[in-house]
């Protein structure tokens, strides 16, 4: 979960440093640091905090030098402070290194490590690694690579890492496994980005590779990029060109990433489906799994797994492949699958969906189901990450860049792609009359439209949020494909908000919640036209009766919701399949502007980052 960003080759390294961490720093922010070369000496700069405070603690000093390593931490082992942020050193100073990921048995090494001799000044788990790696090369007198590689033969558990060494000025050391790592190639061969993600690094190549898993990279300047695995078998570097924008990657006159990310949704929602959709010629395809459809078609079961918003994307896909295509669907908290023994064998599908491609849990039960025999697929954002090259087959969202620490054009890109899932599957098995599949291509085709007409009432709901600003809980409710709509509702304003909110199927209320209902409890309501309309009436009285405030999501036109809510914002009318594309959006808008009342920082949410790639 935490960025790293390294650079070697011609240029000063810090200002590249500097730029890349912010530009990772949605990955963590309890910490930020730095490590250079500068005629012959290895320093170290770290300081607690946001990058924007190491940058402040570097101000006036005379920082130089062609080779460094830097990262922003979200913290695991030790709290946020100066002596736990990376890079660590080795003891006599001549190695540093920086570290996302967690190394499980970093207890035990440390344990040895002191009984040799070596102090620990830092409670993480990286800084027995560097020692580790310091231990081995003078003890067994090898070359720096050998030690790297004969300590990763020790850990266990997850790491991205760059290790950089005075002893070795012309090239840093990198590996990786089961946490990205990608290897920008600059000018001429002879300069070199390393980085979580290609964030930091589309600016100034964009030819990548990227890691596979026990992948070691040796980068130097004189000699190039050479990659072995951890046996030391060498391996061919795949180049990669980029397809990422630096524009993309800025705020573009808005003030957070959060409300632009909001507000690229018709674009993103029309990337997601372009060349996939055609309502005319009744077309729809999913091109990266043509080759698979049979093995869809005939699953026992599609089972997806998937973290947070990723998971509510999947609660809406089960309700609409079981209803449109009638095949059995499961939704998996990834986190818990592997844990509880799951039954999969090689007749059903599993899917995995993710943002970032790289979360480790999913990345985890996908490996569980791989080695069961299941089919895996992979719906993500990402190009190059994880996910997509782990799966047998899968499709991008093409959403572009998600900044914004709290999911938001994620969710709608992901519901996008399913929805085109479940009508191509109900399309091949034939479970939808041929007008009703072709006037559900022509409603998908409107959501962007509609999507800006939702957003025009920006101001509306800003006015509505100063209303709860307040509020120290909240209750979400929905039926049908909206229920999941309700939980990821409820997350968004509890993630950057810090307002306790629950999600519910509207019909629980009375089993439970309700006893939560009185004049200060915001009740929040998707209660468009449908199938449940009348239910969700019923469910709306039940909240007034007990004095509860009513803010509901209702079609456009609507006056009886409109009669008994104390706010309503009127989304436009479309197939109830396709109310969560809609319906989300006020939600996000509301908790944007409660968060920003509160004084919270929307894009960066206290705890929180935005690819977990620990578990």
């Amino acid at each position: 979960m935490c960025g790293i960003v390294a650079y070697i080759g011609k240029k000063e390294a810090f200002p590249i440093l500097i730029k890349g961490l912010s530009r990772l720093e949605y990955r963590g922010y309890d910490s930020a640091g730095i490590a250079l070369l500068d005629s012959g000496e290895l320093n170290l700069y770290k300081k607690q905090g946001k990058v924007a405070n190491l940058v402040e603690f570097t101000n006036g000093k005379n920082i130089h030098g062609n080779v460094g390593i830097g990262h922003t931490r979200w913290a695991t082992h030790g709290e946020p402070n100066d002596v736990n942020a990376h890079p660590h050193y080795s003891m006599d100073k001549r190695i540093a290194v920086i570290h996302n990921g967690i190394i499980e048995n970093y207890d035990t090494i440390r344990e040895e490590l002191i009984k040799r001799g070596y102090v620990f000044k830092s409670q993480t788990d990286t800084e027995a690694l560097v020692h580790l790696i310091d231990d081995i090369q003078k003890t067994e007198k090898v070359e720096l690579i050998e030690a790297v590689r004969h300590a990763l033969q020790s850990v266990i558990g997850a790491y991205a890492l760059v290790v950089i060494s005075k002893d070795h000025p012309n090239q840093l050391i990198a590996a990786r496994k089961s946490s990205p790592l990608v290897v920008g190639i600059g000018e001429d061969n002879s300069e070199f980005y390393l980085a979580s993600d290609a964030t930091p690094i589309v600016e100034y190549t964009n030819q990548v590779v990227y890691l596979n898993d026990e992948e070691i990279a040796v980068v130097d300047v004189n000699e190039g990029l050479r990659i072995t695995n951890i046996a030391n078998q060498e391996k061919t570097p795949y180049i990669q060109e980029l397809e990422l924008h630096l524009e993309a990657l800025e705020k573009g006159g808005y003030e957070h990433f959060m409300m632009k990310e909001i507000f690229e949704q018709p674009r993103s929602i029309h990337d997601c489906f372009r060349g996939r959709l055609n309502a005319a010629e009744g077309f729809v395809q999913l091109g990266g799994l043509k080759d698979y459809e049979k093995r869809l078609l005939n699953a026992k079961r599609i089972v997806f797994v998937a973290c947070g918003t990723s998971w509510h994307a999947c609660q809406v896909a089960e309700y609409l492949i079981e209803d449109l295509a009638r095949i059995n669907v499961e939704v998996e908290y990834a986190s818990e699958f592997r844990y509880r023994n799951p039954i999969i064998s090689e007749k059903d599908v599993v899917i995995a969906v993710s943002q970032s491609g790289e979360t480790a849990d999913t990345l985890a039960a996908l490996e569980l189901a791989k080695a069961r025999g299941a089919s895996i697929f992979g719906i993500c954002n990402v190009v190059g990450s994880s996910i997509s090259r782990i799966t047998d087959a899968g499709s991008y969202t093409h959403a572009g860049p998600e900044i914004g620490v709290a999911s938001t054009k994620a969710f709608t890109a992901q519901v996008t792609v399913l929805t085109l899932l479940a009508l191509r599957l109900a399309y091949k098995k034939e479970t939808l009359s041929n007008s009703r599949f072709r006037s559900l291509l022509t409603e998908l085709e409107a959501i962007p439209e509609k999507v800006k007409r939702v957003l025009d009432k920006n101001e509306l709901i800003k006015e509505i949020a100063a209303h709860y600003k307040d509020s120290a809980n909240a209750l979400y409710l929905g039926r049908g494909s909206s229920f999941p709509v309700a939980l990821e509702g409820a997350l968004k304003l509890k993630e950057i908000s810090y307002i306790h909110a629950e999600g519910y199927p509207a019909a629980e209320m009375k089993h439970g919640p309700i006893a939560l209902i009185d004049e200060d409890m915001p009740v929040f309501v998707i209660a468009t036209k449908g199938t449940s309309y009348e239910k969700v009436v019923s469910n709306i009285q039940e909240v007034k009766a007990r004095k509860g405030k009513i803010i509901a999501i209702v079609t456009e036109g609507d006056t009886q919701v409109k009669e008994m809510a104390d706010h309503v914002i009127e989304i436009p009318a479309t197939d109830e399949h396709l109310v969560p594309l809609i319906a989300t959006i006020p939600l996000q808008i509301l908790s944007y502007h409660i968060a920003l009342m509160r004084g919270c920082n929307v894009d960066q949410p206290r705890n929180l980052a935005k690819s977990v790639t620990v578990e």
